[in-house]
């Protein structure tokens, strides 16, 4: 679904169904790669159903890695 409406984006969150374990969020239908955690207020999340997550996973690791190492390095 493109544009899901605010009412099906709310069931979507809220929907424990749509969480593996609590922390992750796995929605076939939903195409959005960046979703709101239950608790709007907690952020976002990745959607790990969308065909790009695992990419964007990995570069959000090995942008944060490069930083440490420098860090790390600079001293």
């Amino acid at each position: 679904m493109k544009n899901p409406s605010q009412e099906t984006q709310k069931e979507w969150r809220t929907n424990k169904k749509y969480w593996k374990w609590g922390l992750f969020y796995y929605n076939k239908e939903d195409d959005r790669l960046l979703v709101d955690k239950p608790n709007p207020n907690y952020g976002a999340t990745i959607n790990f159903a969308h065909k790009k997550s695992y990419l964007f996973f990995v570069g959000m690791l090995l942008f944060f890695g490069l930083i440490i190492l420098s860090i790390l390095l600079s001293q």
